[in-house]
């Protein structure tokens, strides 16, 4: 499956995106990914691995004229209810992230706009909501773009690192949903 847009195509990834990545995971930019960092170019050869089985949910953010890779996406569905027996698969919660390079110049709004009509159009998404930190205002930005509604915030709600001693560091956490028919 490949998605296009008008400056990227959203694709599975490929072994041979490994340099890509280890360029944008050798030093996440967000918290939130710190424990995707990568310390050679080995892991990101073996994490690319991991990654080009799944062709759904998952993709390679690609330039169409360089064929680079500066990023990636994905969502899995979830229950709507996670308590109910019969519950149907439509809420997603995507997850983004691009090299700090390619950031300002449109390209997650591109592609996460291209991704969210995925969702919505073909994977019978009902429901996205995505969580950012409150001092990623870039994600905000992005959030309040795509027309999603700031539904809360979460204080001291998750640590994805620690204090310099040791201890963890809490981060506060917004929540923004969109539902199929408002984005339609």
């Amino acid at each position: 499956m490949v998605i296009e847009t008008e400056r990227l195509y959203l694709r599975p990834f490929e072994e041979r995106d490994a340099e890509d990545v280890f360029e944008y995971l050798n030093e996440p930019a967000v918290n939130c990914f710190a424990d995707m960092k990568l310390h050679s170019l080995e892991e990101a050869k073996e994490e690319v691995l991991k990654r080009t089985s799944e062709t759904e949910y998952y993709f390679a953010i690609v330039i169409k004229e360089s064929g680079k890779v500066i990023g990636e996406i994905d969502a899995y569905p979830e229950p709507a209810d996670e308590h109910g027996a019969d519950s149907v698969l439509d809420t997603f919660s995507p997850c983004w992230m691009l090299n700090k390079e390619y950031q300002g110049k449109g390209y997650a709004f591109e592609a996460a706009h291209a991704f969210f009509d995925y969702l919505f159009k073909d994977k019978g998404a009902r429901r996205i909501y995505a969580y950012t930190e409150d001092n990623n205002k870039a994600s905000q930005h992005l959030c309040d773009k795509l027309g999603m509604r700031q539904e809360g915030l979460f204080k001291e709600f998750i640590s994805f690192v620690k204090n310099p001693d040791g201890t963890p560091r809490y981060e506060n956490t917004y929540q923004y949903a969109i539902l199929k028919k408002e984005w339609q």
